[in-house]
Parts: structure tokens; sequence; C-alpha cells
């Protein structure tokens, strides 16, 4: 088979040239702009395109197949030529789909939460040596790319990503996998520039359960509102396992899973993860992992990158990244780092970076999101904003969304580290917030800037 790549430097793009590249596959790709990882990935297995731009030439009558990546406009040059030649043109996820169509696809939805409980299950599976396939959205321990694809595997496990597909598929992605077996693990609104309202986005995921296969399997999470409607007028054919926080106790900063009398140890923390955990368990129990199989997988399961990573750490004070950008993961990741280190003050420091969180009339949803971080400070780029073409917005603006009397507001990077490093961070632990990098913190060097410093 040979494969074009149109936008191939996008990271799950290359991932996906890199898994073709080790099945066996023929790739070209072309890009207007590649940067780290994906540079130095694709020139590893001599993907990289020869030159930066859209080529033309790349694009011949004998391709079996050009896919399409979500940077790429309309207007692309690539494109239209593959049109002319009547070459089969897939979205990202469209060609997902046709790799693993022969296959048992489990396809893991929600607002938050994808990510974790997607690598759960490819822990459990791993650990455990089953076959399987995969598309998860972070790198993650053991995996060196964050797509996988074989002849052989029995289940594809996909995270399902409730985006748009490509510039000619306007469809979230999570809507072409068909799944056999589906989670939801939360509804909160998000990509405000795609789904104008929350009615419209919640929309998204009913039609995405009207995709499941015929006697498929639906496990969500019980006490999200919206799912549960959901839910009630789902198809009779459809088999639905709801889940919880899974039970636990805390002790000495570490969090144990309670299974009857049992204590089972944790290297994650955290009620959204104890969610996240149980969700997984059903996923692998449908599988056919039993329980037992699955805690003594998941015991040692260190989380996906970004995800509470630890970045360094020393007998009093942690630092973690995250992704969290939106109000409902901003709460639940500071009450996490709260809740497991009650005798410890919270730094929580969060960068607003998406379209979403940038734009004026979302900025009040943010209205008391880090309200319990003992100190909270929030970073925004004015050439972001430029940059995504959104309307102004102040420090005023911000400070006055999120409300309370702990928030400072920067937008001069440099000083916000000098001020973090002023801080005396004994007994007091920092976490980082987002989908960016505080426009361009080196995120392991500064914690150990931190942690090194004499108190």
């Amino acid at each position: 088979m040979k494969v074009h790549f149109t936008a191939i430097g996008g990271s799950a793009m290359h991932n996906l040239a890199l898994a073709l590249h080790k099945k066996g596959y023929e790739i070209t790709g072309s890009d207007d702009e590649i940067f780290e990882p994906s540079k130095s990935r694709l020139a590893k297995y001599g993907l990289l395109p020869q030159k930066i731009g859209w080529n033309t030439d790349l694009i011949t009558p004998d391709l079996d197949a050009v896919i399409l990546g979500m940077h790429a406009t309309l207007d692309n040059p690539e494109l239209i030529k593959a049109k002319e030649l009547g070459i089969k043109i897939f979205s990202y996820p469209e060609y997902i789909y046709e790799q693993s169509k022969n296959k048992k696809r489990i396809v893991i939805g929600g607002s938050h939460g994808k990510t974790t409980i997607t690598s759960m299950i490819l822990h459990v599976f791993k650990y455990h040596n089953l076959k399987f396939d995969y598309l998860v959205g972070a790198q993650i321990e053991g995996f060196e790319t964050m797509v996988g694809l074989s002849e052989d595997a029995e289940y594809m496990i996909i995270e399902g990503d409730e985006y748009l597909s490509s510039a000619i598929d306007r469809r979230p992605k999570f809507h072409l996998y068909k799944p056999h077996i589906a989670l939801i693990s939360g509804i909160a609104w998000d990509h405000i520039n795609v789904f104008p309202t929350f009615d419209n986005y919640v929309e998204q995921f009913k039609i995405f359960t009207d995709t499941i296969e015929k006697n498929g399997d639906l496990v969500y999470y019980k006490n999200d509102v919206e799912i549960e409607k959901i839910t009630k007028n789902c198809s009779p054919n459809i088999n639905k396992h709801p889940y919880k926080a899974h039970d636990s106790i805390i002790e000495n900063g570490k969090t144990f899973l309670i299974i009857y009398d049992e204590k089972i140890p944790l290297e994650i923390f955290g009620k959204h993860n104890l969610e996240n955990i149980d969700g997984a368990r059903i996923i692998c129990n449908i599988a056919g992992i039993n329980n037992k199989l699955f805690y003594k997988a998941i015991s040692n399961f260190g989380g996906a990158a970004k995800r509470l990573q630890m970045l360094n750490s020393n007998n009093f004070t942690n630092i973690y990244l995250d992704f969290a950008h939106s109000p409902s993961k901003l709460k639940a990741t500071i009450s996490a780092v709260k809740n497991q280190f009650n005798n410890r003050k919270l730094i929580a420091c969060m960068e607003l970076h998406t379209f979403s969180s940038l734009k004026e009339e979302f900025l009040p949803q943010y209205k008391d999101s880090m309200s319990s971080a003992d100190k909270a400070f929030v970073y925004f780029n004015n050439e972001t904003v430029k940059h995504k073409r959104l309307k102004e917005i102040t420090v005023n603006q911000v400070k006055e969304a999120f409300g309370g009397t702990n928030i400072e507001v920067y937008t001069d990077s440099n000083l916000l580290q000098a001020d973090l490093l002023k801080i005396n961070f004994k007994d007091k632990n920092l976490l980082l917030m987002s989908s960016g990098n505080f426009n361009g913190i080196e995120f392991k060097a500064f914690a150990n800037k931190i942690i090194n410093k004499n108190y």
C-alpha cells in the first residue's frame, strides 16, 4: 500500500504515518510546518519531508490513499490534485476505521479522562501480553508511538476525540469509529469554536451512542446528568454499564483501592482517576479480563504524559504538570492534589491557551474554577490571542471572570516564572496546567530549579 499524508507533521498524523510505516506501507508526506518532537521522530524512520511546504509532485496516480490532516485547508494544492486524479481521500479518523473495520473496536469518549482511561486499558492489555491495536492522544510509557496497527489483533482501542475530522469532513472524529464497546466519561462544554452552544455540544454524544454497533456495550459515568439523559434514550439493542469512583482510601499521601478487605496500592490519585479506573475495569471485564487480572495490572499504572505527571519532588514539595485547561478539568485537578496532600498548601498555575479559553464570551465559565487553591496564577499571551484572531482580552477581564481573592493574572511568562521562583515551597505543592507551555517554559528544568532551591 502506498499512502500520502497531507499535513504529516501533526501529533496524530505523524504517529499514524509511523504506525503504517512499521506495518510495511510506503509512506510519503508534506507539511508547511513541522515542529518537535514530530520532526525528529519522522526523521528517525526516513519519513521527514525533504523540504517544508506542499508538494504536488508527491500526489501521483499510483497512490492508494491520501490522508488529510486538520491543518490542511480546502484550497490545499495537494488536496485539489488528489481530487482531480480521483485518489481516495481519507480524514484521519476515517483511515483509523478503515484499518480497524474487521476488529472489535473499543472507543473512549467524553470531555475529560479520555486519554487516561484509554491509557489504562492499553496498560492492562499490554501487562497481560494481549494483542491489540490502538490510538491514544498522548505519549505513554512503554509505547513508542501513539498509534499501533497490526493485521492480527482482535481489538482496536481508540481514544475518541469529539473535535472535527478534516477540512472536508466536518464530523466529530468519534462519530466515525462505530464502536462495539463505547465509554462516555463526562460531558462539559468544550470546543466553543465548533460547538457554539452547550446543547449542540451534548448532541454530539447522543450521535456517538447512535453509532454503537447492534448488541454493543455502552459504559458511562453514572453521576453525570447529561449522560444519564442520553442513556435513557439509547437504543434497546445496547447493553448499558454505569460506573462511579472506585472505593479507595488515602494513607500518608498514597491512594489505595479497597476491594473487600484488600488494599491495592496505586501510583496515581484523585477522584477523576478513581472514576477512570472503574470505567476502565468494566471495559476490560467486557473484553474478557477479570477483576483479579485488572487490579494486578492497574496497581503499577503510572499515568499518561501531562496527566498529573510528577515533574520532580522532595520531602516537602511535589510539582505536577497537567493538561487541564477547561473549567471542569481545573476544578477536578486542583481538588485531586488538595485532597491527596491536605497538610500542604497548593500553588496552582494555569495558562489560557485554547480557542475556547481565550474567547471573551467563554471566560465567565471559569468562575471559581481555581478557588480551592491556596494561591492561583493565570497566564495568557496576547500574541496567542492575536494568532487565533480573537477579540483582545484584558487582565482585569480575566481576573473578574475567575473571581475570588486568590487570583493573580500574568501576560509576561518571564515575570510569572520569576515570581514563582520567589515562593518558599516548603510544605507546598505546585500544579502547572496547560495545553501549551506558558510561552516556552521547559517544565522539567523549571521544576528542578524549584526543587533544588535551599529553603
